[in-house]
């Protein structure tokens, strides 16, 4: 009998390929929707759409009984929310509502997957060095101290199969933040924040996806694992590879760090008149300008034998010539 197995945030990036991904290991896939959510990008594919309220234990706990998963792959997040308030509540304490009633339901679950983000660690302050699984956290934005609440909260609850996974910057088709940066050098620009080095670390979605898939059918529980293709980059490394796979030349900015801050801080109390979160805010700023966000992957190969197919010149290929194909270029 297939394994089945309930992925929440279907309708994201990563959850998209979490999909594909569980399609292709043989598992039947149910995906969290809510009735707002745009799903043409998942017709066609053969998998269960089911809704849950976040907000009641109980009826998660229902919903767990009733469709005995074997395995659960919780990616459901926001990016952008108004205040530390929105996102705790949405990034923490859903995320602990669905693993209490993990923890309670009749029927008990083989894996309990979070997706969490490197920025639960935030970035090192100097440039040598690389964030290590167990390091110290020190988030600098709303979303990372939200994902390291999520991960005590989770740490704290009995009866519960955890394996928690914190990518770094996550690439590849159907993002669409990214995808700015790499519009701007199409149309022949770089734009950078400051000028100072950076040391960064990225991953494609489609290895990230593998082994969190690849990971459930391992004995292990109770880990947290730093997710990156295992390389440090420099500042500039992202934007040379796009700039060469597109054969752009493109004209160089640096824009002064203060000036980025004061256009931040303004589009954010603009935007807070209709309701929404500019995508350059403050939080996005001070995630764009760490010094080192270069992490240690050896714990991950060893125990779970990640081997990353995809280096950033490859996976930048890939994703360029899907955005070109798609018309998203």
């Amino acid at each position: 009998m297939k394994k089945r197995i309930l992925i929440t945030g279907a309708t994201g990036f990563v959850g998209f390929h979490l999909i594909e991904a569980a399609l292709a290991n043989d598992l039947v896939v149910f995906a969290n929707v809510r009735q707002s959510s745009k799903i043409e990008h998942l017709k066609g594919l053969d998998i269960y759409f089911v809704e849950l309220d976040f907000e009641s234990i109980r009826a998660l706990i229902k919903n767990i009984d009733e469709n005995k998963y074997d395995y659960i792959i919780h990616a459901a997040a926001v990016t952008k929310a108004e205040n530390l308030d929105e996102y705790h509540k949405y990034n923490a304490s859903y995320t602990r509502n669905l693993a209490l009633a993990v923890s309670q339901a009749l029927h008990k679950i083989e894996k309990f997957v979070f997706v969490s983000s490197l920025a639960a660690l935030g970035p090192l302050k100097k440039s040598d060095g690389l964030l290590n699984d167990d390091g110290a956290s020190n988030p600098v934005t709303h979303y990372g101290k939200s994902k390291a609440l999520a991960e005590t909260y989770l740490k704290n609850i009995n009866n519960l199969p955890l394996l928690v996974f914190r990518p770094t910057a996550i690439y590849g088709p159907r993002e669409r933040e990214i995808l700015m940066v790499i519009k701007a050098i199409n149309r022949g620009f770089e734009v950078y924040m400051g000028d100072k080095e950076q040391k960064l670390s990225f991953v494609y979605v489609k290895d990230l996806a593998q082994i969190m898939i690849s990971s459930l059918k391992s004995e292990l529980i109770h880990r947290t694992y730093n997710v990156s293709d295992g390389n440090v980059y420099g500042r500039s490394s992202f934007s040379d590879n796009a700039r060469a796979i597109m054969r752009k030349k493109t004209f160089k900015v640096k824009v002064p760090l203060q000036l980025i801050k004061g256009v931040a801080w303004s589009l954010e109390k603009a935007y807070k008149l209709i309701g929404k979160m500019p995508t350059l805010n403050i939080d996005k700023v001070n995630e764009l300008t760490g010094v080192n966000w270069s992490c240690d992957i050896k714990n991950i190969k060893n125990d779970l034998g990640f081997s990353p197919r995809y280096q950033l010149q490859q996976g930048l290929e890939e994703t360029i010539k899907w955005y070109q194909l798609n018309k998203w270029l």
